[in-house]
């Protein structure tokens, strides 16, 4: 059974964010709105400034992921669990403390990015 998908991005431009988490590709206002498929509980949609605090403007390459379970890419990348949609390769910022304690009080697994 295939998870619904995740909101492509309606734009390619300057508002583009990354979630800190799962690395999902969104607009701002799509995050604001909707908030993150595979994150639901930092709650992104409820809260504006924590639809900032939990993504970034800063990341590194992108990619399309139709089948996460099927997809080698999403397996090496690490988001084969994650719901179908555009994702970016790697993000260099972390999540501030308190929404890696949510992750932690959820048992959501949660990596710090690798420093480069």
């Amino acid at each position: 059974m295939a998870s619904a998908p995740a909101q492509i991005p309606t734009s390619f431009g300057h508002e583009l964010r990354a979630c800190l988490r799962c690395r999902l590709v969104k607009t701002y206002d799509q995050f604001r709105e909707s908030g993150c498929e595979n994150c639901p509980f930092l709650q992104m949609e409820e809260d504006q400034e924590r639809a900032v605090e939990c993504t970034t403007p800063n990341f590194n390459g992108i990619i399309s992921v139709m089948d996460p379970t099927r997809s080698w890419a999403a397996r090496w990348l690490r988001i084969g669990k994650f719901v179908p949609g555009v994702y970016t390769l790697a993000v260099s910022e972390a999540l501030p403390d308190d929404m890696q304690a949510i992750c932690e009080d959820k048992h959501v697994p949660y990596t710090l990015p690798k420093r480069s």
